[in-house]
């Protein structure tokens, strides 16, 4: 798990103080946030986990990311952090996954788009070929024979899918 750079708690310290008399309300929630903020990139997707006392953790596959933006505010600029909000399809205007505390936030972004990218193109790549090879026809044959023979393919390649749903 990766942690938030201590600059996050600067800026939560800052943003507090500019709160005014709300400082002593929401600085503790913030420092409390920081110091329970985790970040796990692995090989199938993110997870954020965060909370003291109701812990919140967060999974999202890298397959399911649609969008991703780099967020700064001032006070996070002056810092040299930025946010990274990642959407999914899910129909929420909101962001999935929030990502804060960052400095190297353009690096973890094209992190991010490659790793999507990877799961699309595995995706949209052409299936592999048949395992019955498609013969030639000839000038010489019927239309009955290559009737005959697409009926074949196409009875071999339902019992191929009706084995597929049997093992999923």
């Amino acid at each position: 798990m990766e942690r938030p750079h201590v600059n996050l708690l600067k800026c939560y310290f800052v943003i507090s103080l500019l709160s005014g008399p709300f400082f002593f309300i929401l600085f503790p929630y913030l420092f409390c946030k920081y110091h329970t903020l985790r970040y796990k990139f692995d090989e199938e997707g993110i997870t954020v986990a965060m909370g003291l006392l109701f812990r919140r953790e967060v999974h999202l596959t890298y397959s399911r990311i649609q969008d991703i933006h780099i967020i700064s505010g001032v006070i996070q600029r002056w810092l040299g952090l930025s946010e990274i909000q990642i959407q999914t399809a899910a129909g929420s205007a909101a962001a999935e996954i929030t990502i804060e505390g960052i400095l190297e936030y353009e690096e973890l972004r094209d992190f991010f788009y490659a790793r999507m990218r990877g799961f699309q193109n595995a995706l949209t790549q052409s299936p592999a070929p048949s395992a019955h090879p498609v013969s030639e026809v000839s000038s010489n044959e019927t239309v009955p024979q290559l009737l005959a023979e697409i009926l074949s393919e196409m009875k071999a390649s339902r019992e191929a899918l009706e084995k597929i749903n049997l093992k999923g």
